[in-house]
């Protein structure tokens, strides 16, 4: 049993699963900015981060023809001559979920996710929380994006936040489950990697974890997101469990996307280069990737006002 103690349970967290040396990440992830990627291989990466991309709109004026329009711009992103890939999936509250699916249809490899357990606060009944996933994976939900109890974390109280996450991964059935941290609420590294570590004993094979909901002050970070891959590395070397990785919110631009992938292919290498391992939870980042793409192909940047946005409201 681990001490009541919040400060004393984390200790012995942090013994069993290791700290982070801070000033190290931070030099680390500091020289990917310096790669330099151009041409065919630039191209490449533009493409593949498209194809990464979990196409989200989560307001509460979303309406039915707003997501059937997110939807579209899913399945065919620009001009298809241009040659930018469907992505990955559409993000949506569960409450959405019924409209997308009847968008998407079954002829396309878009997936549907849908945020649940009362994102992005996670401050609802357990039952409640779980009652939301299953009428997700009913109205046809492939991937649940779920918030972990920080506070249970915090308090020290890990086998609650664990259960928990146990309790959705039944609800979830075959569908992908997304676990979110929330970093900016846990604080520190070691707080992230400890939660990284709680999560990945209690999910499956190809599920994911997560940085952050977007509603927060801080989000995705290249220093938290390498933290996340490096325990997800360490418990793949410990385990032989892939797990796969989503960085979410603050995500806007192509150069940062290359950068994240840059991070993904030097610590976890090219079996994470996929859309099956690796997300990016984003809005604005797409029309990012397809400008970047049209300039490489072209030679000119076209106007943002070029490309269709996203999050139009109907």
């Amino acid at each position: 049993m681990l001490a009541r103690s919040p400060h004393g349970a984390l200790r012995r967290l942090f013994d069993d699963v290791g700290t982070v040396d801070a000033v190290g990440i931070e030099e680390r992830v500091a020289k990917y900015g310096t790669r330099s990627i151009k041409k065919a291989s630039k191209l490449w990466g533009l493409k593949l981060a498209a194809s990464m991309v979990d196409l989200t709109t989560l307001e509460g004026k979303d309406t039915p023809g707003k997501v059937a329009s997110l939807c579209q711009k899913a399945m065919c992103p620009h001009d298809p001559e241009l040659g930018v890939p469907q992505v990955a999936a559409v993000c949506v509250y569960p409450a959405m979920v019924k409209h997308a699916r009847k968008a998407l249809g079954s002829a396309t490899a878009v997936r549907i996710a849908s945020v649940a357990t009362a994102f992005p606060s996670g401050q609802a009944p357990l039952k409640t929380r779980l009652a939301e996933v299953k009428a997700a994976v009913a109205d046809g939900a492939d991937e649940i994006d779920m918030v972990i109890n920080r506070g249970a974390f915090l308090s020290g109280e890990f086998g609650v936040m664990q259960d928990e996450i146990r309790a959705v991964v039944e609800a979830c059935g075959q569908a992908t489950l997304k676990v979110i941290l929330e970093v900016s609420e846990l604080e520190t590294f070691d707080n992230i990697r400890a939660a990284s570590f709680l999560a990945m004993r209690v999910i499956r094979e190809g599920d994911f974890i997560k940085t952050s909901t977007g509603k927060t002050s801080l989000n995705a970070t290249l220093g938290n997101n390498q933290v996340m891959i490096e325990a997800i590395r360490d418990y793949y070397l410990d385990t032989g469990v892939s797990i796969a990785m989503k960085p979410a919110g603050g995500i806007r631009t192509a150069k940062q996307a290359l950068t994240f992938l840059i991070a993904i292919k030097e610590t976890l290498g090219d079996a994470w280069l996929n859309n099956a391992r690796y997300r990016f939870g984003a809005s604005a980042l797409l029309n990012d990737l397809i400008r970047q793409i049209e300039k490489e192909n072209t030679g000119a940047y076209q106007a943002p006002y070029y490309f269709s946005e996203a999050t139009e409201s109907y």
